[in-house]
């Protein structure tokens, strides 16, 4: 690993660490805005499908590592004194100690394992990898979610002082017999309305507040959503080359890893030799036995040595094993079908493109209708006062217009905002669209680093 990349890792943890310490902090000083970029990093490191990937990943090297130390000596040491007097010929050499070394020398089916095994490190990477970029993708869905209903309450709290006003305004009419009584009920009717409207989409902040305080592990109503620090989410198409997903990326690795695993059980039942080192060394004892005297006749300076040193290779040539058989044709089954859920994940991603795709043009054009539609009503506003100030210009004339009364006022301020919360929500529809549509297309890690740089250009 680079200087640079620990450097900076180090001070991304410590900025991490900052943040969590704020936020703990925050019940007693109230909720703080955290950009999504620090929302995003930490609910990276506390989803739980993230650790699993990684220890998935350690778990992979080691497999790695253990198939390579076949062909790394393993030595070993141990000692066997008498404890009584030994009595006849044992058939062994007592010793004070000894040692052995052993390990592959060549092994074909071997080199197909370690193969295998670094596949298995790829596949793992890349599946800690997709287990991010989910991780991701979640937390800023929620995150823009928040987001989005914290500027509908506003208009939702601003809608509830207008229909105040106009039931307050309906029941003076009303008394004065301007109005009919129904006016009135409709405008009470209208309050409840926006009433019911506005504790629904407390609710619904209350539930996804909480859902970020899962998924960051910071305390809940401690995250209020930072706007600026939203990036703009490009409006990608099925036209553009899509990259390999990590997650398929990870199924190819496996599917590959365990080809070479059966390509190496299958070498395992061929004639290829298998060569093998060992070494013994064994320090005799004539402590209480006199073995010696069965091996040679005692003879001054041809005792039985002491020390005993042997080494050699081993050849081991298969001939026939039908379990090996057998073992070989079960590991191209698991080959065959890793090969086929690769095509499958592949299929299914094809198909998520092409839904994500058609939904994208009807919420884009839905997006365009509720942005219109807002538009309208702020001009008709505009018209409503300008008309209570001035009039309709018509006057009292047979058959001109009646005049405006002030109940239209609130009226047309309670539909601007209504149109403006319906083009706020057709927004998010096409948010969360294009987010996924970009994890389809594997574009999430680029929108990712954008989101890392917005940060670094806010801070600024």
């Amino acid at each position: 690993m680079r200087p640079a990349t620990q450097v900076r890792q180090r001070w991304d943890k410590r900025r991490l660490a900052a943040a969590a310490g704020l936020a703990l902090a925050m019940p007693a000083v109230g909720p703080a805005q955290i950009s999504l970029r620090t929302v995003v990093d930490l609910a990276q490191q506390k989803s739980v499908q993230v650790r699993e990937a990684e220890a998935d990943l350690q778990k992979a090297k080691a497999q790695e590592s253990q198939s390579v130390d076949a062909f790394v000596p393993s030595i070993s040491f141990g000692s066997g004194l008498p404890a009584f007097p030994e009595i006849g010929f044992t058939g062994s050499l007592p010793s004070i100690w000894g040692s052995t070394a052993q390990s592959m020398v060549f092994s074909m089916p071997q080199i197909r394992y370690i193969q295998s095994a670094r596949r298995g490190v790829k596949a793992a990477q890349a599946a800690l990898d997709d287990a991010k970029e989910q991780a991701a993708l979640d937390a800023s869905a929620v995150y823009i979610e928040l987001d989005t209903v914290d500027s509908e309450m506003e208009a939702a709290q601003e809608q509830e002082q207008y229909s105040t006003k106009l039931v307050e305004i309906e029941q003076q009419r009303s008394d004065a017999g301007v109005d009919s009584l129904s006016d009135l009920l409709q405008a009470k009717l209208t309050a409840a309305q926006l009433k019911l409207v506005r504790l629904h989409l407390e609710t619904r902040a209350a539930t996804l507040s909480k859902q970020l305080a899962i998924v960051t592990g910071l305390p809940v109503g401690s995250i209020t959503p930072d706007h600026a620090s939203i990036p703009e989410i490009p409006a990608v198409t099925a036209d553009e080359r899509p990259k390999t997903l990590p997650g398929i990326e990870a199924a190819e690795m496996q599917a590959q890893a365990k080809t070479l695993v059966a390509k190496g059980d299958r070498e395992r039942t061929w004639l290829l030799p298998e060569v093998g080192f060992g070494l013994l060394y064994n320090r005799n004892t004539t402590l209480l036995n006199n073995i010696g005297s069965y091996f040679v006749t005692p003879a001054p300076g041809h005792e039985l040595p002491a020390n005993n040193f042997s080494s050699g290779f081993s050849i081991k040539v298969p001939i026939f094993d039908a379990g090996l058989h057998a073992k070989s044709k079960e590991s191209a089954a698991d080959a065959l079908r890793a090969k086929v859920e690769v095509e499958q994940a592949q299929q299914q991603n094809d198909i998520q493109i092409a839904t994500l795709t058609s939904s994208l043009r009807e919420l884009d054009g839905e997006a365009e209708v509720a942005s219109l539609k807002q538009q309208i009503a702020n001009e008709q506003l505009k018209a409503v006062m300008t008309e209570l100030q001035v009039g309709n210009g018509a006057g009292n004339a047979p058959g001109a217009p009646p005049q405006l009364t002030p109940s239209a006022e609130q009226r047309a301020r309670i539909d601007e905002r209504q149109k403006y919360e319906d083009a706020l929500d057709a927004g998010l529809d096409l948010s969360r669209a294009r987010l996924n549509l970009l994890r389809a297309l594997g574009h999430m890690q680029d929108w990712l680093d954008e989101l890392h740089q917005n940060v670094g250009l806010h801070q600024k």
